[in-house]
């Protein structure tokens, strides 16, 4: 924590409000001059459309778009010999141009082999700068090396000469460079340009073959830090100039998360890391964020409950309220909000449908809502992509201007592309490859003033007992659960036959809202058995049901 305050100190002009730990979201005043909006998605069905997901993208300068690397399947699967499988990654360059309803496409095999390699990995980070896309790292088989491994290597693509090369049938490999740098093995981090900086933040070096029971097929080292450094590029010759690194262990041990620029209230700019997996001391997702500054960055201790995955997400910026709205479209969560507005915690951490939205008031405190759900379970793994109109102004190409765009007139503010199309909410550990895919669908989405249908997240108030139903009873299969504790209370579940012997138990970390658990019964011997549950500051509830 030493170190942390040291990192923050040439914050402090610009921090002008505590920061307090809370549980649940802040109860911050809304302005009264801030905008009302709704956003709304539709499908697209575009011939030839590929599905993809993880992958990087680019755009030419006439609103092409170059997507590049990725996954063709869905989720990946457990076992190390079949996840991952080289023959699902996305070997080719795919270009699209939505309002012509076109796609074309191109083999990656006319490029050098570390090229190729590297270009059909997943989980890249990216960002480009002017014409020149630049892709850091990845995850994916390399034939050289002869297994999976997290890519040594920074690669840049000028997109327009690439995007009329495929078009046209024409030789593209003069157009891509790439050097070799230990220091961009990187996969699941993000890449932000601030000033003449890059931001590499987050994310892992995975090297070997996934396996979710922790075998030796793998290692695996997250970076835990925000490394801060200068392309040199001169259009020939790239370099890795002006390199420095920030580790934290506790705060920056995260993946596969949202990472969005931002305007701050103070009008700095940075970017914000939005949750994000797994924890250092457990296997679930982080509800807290870091603000990443040009000095340093900043914790913030306020709950982020509706997405904690890489998902399709834009940014939008209210100057007259002074207030930041970052929007995610679907993906995965460790919770989600039932009819009534309850907020209901699976720490499966499954596939919601949820658009939520993260707004960042001007005295720097955060508001959760509900705004929306997607057509299913789709948006993990994602990418929105920004497109510009006279009504339509996005600050450097990536923060939309919320107060230039029309009052009461609807208007397209970009597209969702690719990403996991999911079948059911937890599918992980059943699932064999057909359960989810990756989704060929393009999602216009739009954005009308004057209108809102946002539902906060609603703190559910805890009981002063332990509340527990248990359904179907009888039952054969598979039995629900459904319990609620005092705030802050860990619990046990356990199953106890009329022996007094224990055939299940499950110890289940602090709790927030209403628990739901399936628990498989079907190798229970048929008859009477005791659900209980307990915990140290409640006591203990049980029900009795039968097994058929």
């Amino acid at each position: 924590m030493k170190v942390l305050f040291k990192q923050l100190a040439g914050l402090a002009a610009r921090l002008k409000v505590t920061l307090v730990a809370i549980v649940g979201l802040a109860l911050s005043p809304v302005a009264l001059t801030q905008e009302q909006f709704i956003v709304e998605v539709e499908p697209i069905s575009i011939p030839n459309m590929p599905g993809v997901q993880s992958f990087a993208w680019g755009k030419s300068s006439d609103g092409k778009i170059l997507i590049i690397g990725g996954r063709r399947d869905g989720l990946h699967l457990r076992r190390p010999f079949e996840t991952f499988d080289p023959a699902q990654s996305n070997k080719d360059f795919i270009v699209l141009d939505i309002k012509a309803q076109r796609v074309w496409t191109a083999p990656l095999t006319s490029l050098p082999t570390s090229i190729q390699e590297q270009l059909q990995s997943t989980n890249m980070q990216f960002y480009q700068r002017d014409s020149i896309l630049y892709i850091i790292g990845g995850y994916g088989y390399s034939a050289t090396a002869g297994d999976h491994i997290t890519f040594p290597n920074l690669t840049a693509i000028h997109v327009d000469s690439v995007v009329d090369a495929i078009i046209n049938g024409k030789p593209f490999a003069k157009y891509f460079r790439q050097i070799e740098d230990a220091r961009m093995q990187v996969t699941g981090g993000q890449l932000g340009h601030l000033d003449s900086f890059f931001y590499l933040c987050g994310g892992q070096k995975f090297m070997g073959r996934y396996n979710p029971m922790g075998g030796a097929s793998f290692t695996q080292e997250y970076t835990e830090e925000i490394r801060k450094f200068k392309i040199i590029d001169d259009g020939t010759t790239l370099s890795i100039q002006d390199y420095s690194a920030i580790k934290d262990r506790a705060n920056l041990h995260r993946r596969d998360y949202n990472m969005s620029p931002q305007i701050f209230p103070d009008g700095s700019r940075g970017f914000t890391m939005f949750t994000g997996v797994f924890q250092f001391t457990a296997n679930l997702p982080f509800l807290n964020s870091v603000n990443v500054f040009d000095t340093g960055y900043q914790v913030v201790n306020e709950n982020i409950y509706l997405s904690h995955y890489h998902s399709a997400k834009v940014p939008i910026w209210d100057s007259t309220a002074n207030q930041m709205h970052t929007i995610f479209f679907g993906g995965i969560a460790q919770f989600y909000m039932d009819s009534l507005g309850n907020l209901i915690r699976d720490d499966s951490v499954p596939f919601v449908s949820t658009i939520s939205k993260v707004t960042r008031h001007s005295d720097w405190t955060l508001s959760e809502y509900k705004i929306g759900d997607m057509p299913g379970l789709v948006g993990a793994s994602s990418e929105f992509i920004p497109v510009s109109s006279p009504d339509v102004q996005y600050i450097d190409g990536e923060i939309l201007h919320l107060n230039k765009i029309p009052e009461n007139k609807r208007v397209l503010i970009g597209y969702i592309i690719g990403g996991i199309n999911s079948s059911a909410p937890n599918i992980f550990w059943i699932n064999d490859g057909t359960q989810s895919r990756a989704a060929p669908t393009v999602y216009a989405v739009y954005l009308k003033k004057g209108e809102s249908r946002d539902i906060k997240v609603r703190y559910i108030e805890p009981p002063s007992e332990i509340k527990l139903t248990i359904n179907p009873n009888p039952v054969e299969d598979v039995l629900y659960a459904e319990i609620q504790l005092p705030e802050g209370d860990g619990f046990f579940v356990r199953i106890v036959n009329m022996k007094g012997e224990t055939v299940y138990f499950q110890q289940i970390p602090m709790v927030i809202g209403v628990f739901r658990l399936a628990i498989d019964v079907k190798e229970l011997a048929q008859g009477a058995y005791i659900f209980e549950v307990g915990s140290k500051n409640a006591g203990r509830k049980t029900v009795a049901f039968v097994k058929t």
